[in-house]
């Protein structure tokens, strides 16, 4: 072969990365179709067209990098949130509860891309 082999930690990365910008833009571009239903504040628009932009291009810009992946998403999710969660604060306490899941998630693919191939491998199902 002439190109190194993914480990499948890394594939499990790359394919999460990929469903979760798929899950965003339709999030994004679901609330950017509601704006001509229900007014949709300015810096939100904006912000949320600059979110939409960046994740439908980082399909094509992003794809061979983890690092530029994974500030996408994070710029996304923090565009959709913030202006939020600073308008109405009681938005905060279910955002925190949902955020122990997605940083328990977070952390254990972090953890699993980083596993090297020469780690010993669990033998089982």
């Amino acid at each position: 072969m002439n190109t190194p082999a993914r480990t499948s930690w890394d594939k499990v990365e790359f394919y999460t990365s990929y469903f979760l910008m798929a899950v965003l833009a339709s999030v994004i571009g679901t609330r950017l179709g509601f704006a001509g239903v229900w007014e949709l504040p300015t810096l939100d628009l904006v912000l949320s067209i600059v979110a939409l932009v960046l994740v439908v291009a980082s399909f094509w810009i992003a794809r061979q990098r983890r690092s530029w992946r994974l500030w996408i998403i994070a710029f996304a999710t923090v565009t959709q949130l913030l202006p939020m969660i600073v308008r109405h604060p009681a938005i905060l306490f279910p955002v925190l509860g949902a955020l122990i899941p997605v940083v328990i998630m977070v952390w254990a693919l972090m953890a699993l891309s980083r596993k090297g191939p020469n780690n010993p491998r669990v033998r089982g199902s």
